[in-house]
């Protein structure tokens, strides 16, 4: 392969609210499959659509456009914008209508800046609201039907305003007990407890899925290996691809993590890192941060034989082909971004009442020093 076509199997972030020479250079030489963008990147309305435009003129095929849109504190378009409610938010005031409302309105606000996947819904179970493992405030619920009712009504939703979703972040991180931003949990559920309570939205959510994102755990029951469960083939291409019979998109969480670069440090650790993450059964590669890597992740990609590959370029060409069927991005104005932002606006208010509206997130203003979720 050249090093386009193993750039194809990456969706990487850039580095600011515009495209810079070197960054464009980049992008037009390793031709990713995507992009996935940050509060670094939104600065205005109108700005935010001309780098999706850019990005999108940048490549010679119909790019992934993605962001992590999930409400409260993951939501990116608050830089410019009203913050949604939290999934914990949505969840606690009980009312499925006012979750498809928060859908309906996430998909139109994506589909007018250009963007055709949002990073969600979280399908995590949460086993307490107030761990340190990343998912505070974002989990829709306490118990697997929570979630499945919770979580569902976010993703019919989404998807009919022609936005494609992702499911995550399988095998789960409701039971880590650290944060894997910053280091690799380990997860000590076995496959039984994990079929009984984690995995039962996936299982049960997984023909309206568009896609899946794994997540970095580390699980002895799943893999004696120990690998990361992002590199692990015995999870990806065994329990995802071969007994769920899933063939749809399958991608890493951020391979820009603690939980990796502890783990896979150096250059030869990222080059197995990247190889390991294919070959475990990925389509797609998020490398938010480094973008002075990606090439050398290309480079690694296009070395891979066509035998482990293939099966990840035939999905990807689907991907493309209702990228520009079905998910167009609608005509931008500004005015129309301001009658949705009111939109969302009013959702906070009829979810968390008048006064508490007015109030962002607690967690507000601490973003996470590499802003991935």
């Amino acid at each position: 392969m050249s090093i386009a076509e193993g750039g194809q199997h990456l969706i990487i972030g850039v580095p600011g609210a515009e495209l810079d020479a070197e960054t464009r250079r980049a992008i037009e030489a390793i031709q990713p499959g995507g992009f996935i963008l940050f509060g670094r990147n939104i600065q205005a309305p109108a700005q935010l659509r001309a780098l999706i435009d850019d990005l999108r003129a940048a490549v010679r095929h119909e790019p992934v456009i993605t962001i992590d849109q999930e409400g409260g504190r993951v939501s990116r378009l608050k830089e410019i914008g009203s913050e949604p409610p939290s999934a914990v938010q949505l969840r606690n005031k009980g009312d499925l209508a006012l979750i498809a409302e928060h859908g309906r309105l996430t998909g139109r606000l994506l589909r007018l800046f250009g963007f055709n996947l949002d990073l969600c819904p979280v399908l995590d179970v949460s086993f307490d609201d107030a761990a340190d493992n990343s998912l505070k405030n974002r989990t829709y619920g306490r118990d697997p039907e929570e979630v499945i009712r919770c979580a569902g009504a976010f993703n019919r939703a989404l998807r009919a305003e022609g936005i494609l979703s992702c499911g995550k972040h399988f095998p789960g991180y409701s039971a880590a007990a650290i944060d894997p931003h910053h280091d690799l949990p380990e997860i000590p559920r076995t496959r039984a407890e994990l079929e009984a309570c984690e995995w039962v939205p996936y299982r049960r959510m997984q023909a309206e899925l568009d896609s899946l994102m794994i997540g970095h755990v580390r699980n002895r029951h799943l893999d004696p290996t120990g690998a990361a469960s992002s590199l692990s083939a015995a999870m990806v291409n065994g329990i995802i691809r071969r007994d769920w019979a899933y063939d749809g998109l399958v991608m890493t969480d951020d391979l820009d993590m603690g939980a990796i670069l502890n783990e896979y440090g150096g250059e030869s650790g990222f080059s197995d890192a990247i190889r390991l993450s294919i070959e475990a059964g990925n389509d797609l590669i998020l490398l938010c941060h480094r973008v002075e890597m990606a090439r050398q992740a290309a480079e690694v990609l296009s070395r891979l034989p066509s035998s482990v590959t293939a099966p990840a370029r035939n999905r990807l060409a689907k991907l493309r082909d209702r990228l520009k069927q079905d998910v167009a991005p609608h005509p931008f104005s500004v005015e129309a971004h301001a009658k949705l932002d009111a939109k969302v606006y009013a959702l906070r208010e009829a979810v968390l009442g008048i006064e508490a509206a007015k109030s962002r997130s607690a967690d507000d203003g601490k973003r996470s020093p590499v802003e991935t979720y």
